[in-house]
């Protein structure tokens, strides 16, 4: 059963493209606010069980890899999270993206791109929508880092990620939009997410290394968590009366 905000432990999902920052925001929370951070497992895609880098073979042949990684991309997200959130020593959980990122920007876009068959990509959202029904719990609410594509790519380049090499800035535009037609216009989404809040900050500017940026960020997210579990805890009320 879902957990809902009335009680003490939530679970927030930070969500973007490809270098927006949201591996150096999660770390920033973690020491400045002491919230248990998620970061995503590309070590887990880099080595899978000693059998190969799954990320590396992704980006060099996706037509070939597309279907197995965003399999396995699923699978190590919800390993993670239920883990998570079972030793969850916080009051507060934040996931560096979702399971719900894959589905409605990178697995959609591999298809759109040719790179994933008809036939995988229904395969795919049939047992997606059959795992999201029935086992995992939805998040308390979406924190989007809202990066243009430009800036994306500059980050990119400058961490120098070798699976990385070949991602473009057209590839990254066409990531940017699918998570506008998600997170902000809510297109074709299933009914089960639409009730989902987002936040929404607003990250082109550098905020690794300038703390008034920083503390914005932070204040907008604690404002935003503050203000759901208020909201929450008004309506079991009105229900308990």
């Amino acid at each position: 059963m879902k957990q809902s905000l009335n009680e003490s432990k939530t679970f927030f999902v930070l969500e973007g493209n490809i270098g927006a920052g949201k591996s150096t925001f999660l770390e920033i929370l973690n020491r400045k606010i002491g919230y248990q951070v998620l970061f995503e497992p590309t070590d887990k895609w880099q080595d899978v069980d000693g059998g190969g880098n799954l990320l590396d073979l992704f980006y060099k042949n996706k037509k070939r890899w597309a279907y197995t990684f965003q399999s396995y991309a699923f699978i190590t997200r919800v390993e993670d999270v239920i883990k998570a959130r079972m030793n969850l020593k916080n009051n507060v959980l934040i996931s560096e993206r979702s399971v719900y990122c894959d589905r409605y920007c990178f697995a959609k876009n591999c298809f759109e791109d040719d790179n994933m068959t008809a036939l995988e990509w229904q395969i795919y959202k049939q047992w997606f929508n059959w795992l999201m029904q029935g086992y995992m719990q939805k998040p308390d609410g979406f924190v989007y880092l809202r990066v243009c594509p430009q800036v994306c790519y500059k980050r990119l380049i400058k961490r120098d990620r070798s699976e990385e090499i070949d991602v473009s800035v057209t590839y990254l535009e066409k990531l940017h939009k699918k998570h506008e037609d998600w997170l902000i216009n809510k297109k074709e989404l299933d009914d089960n997410i639409l009730d989902i809040p987002v936040l929404v900050l607003e990250c082109d500017n550098d905020f690794e290394n300038d703390i008034v940026e920083q503390e914005k960020h932070i204040e907008s997210l604690k404002t935003f968590i503050y203000k759901l579990k208020k909201d929450s805890d008004r309506s079991i009320k009105s229900i308990q009366i």
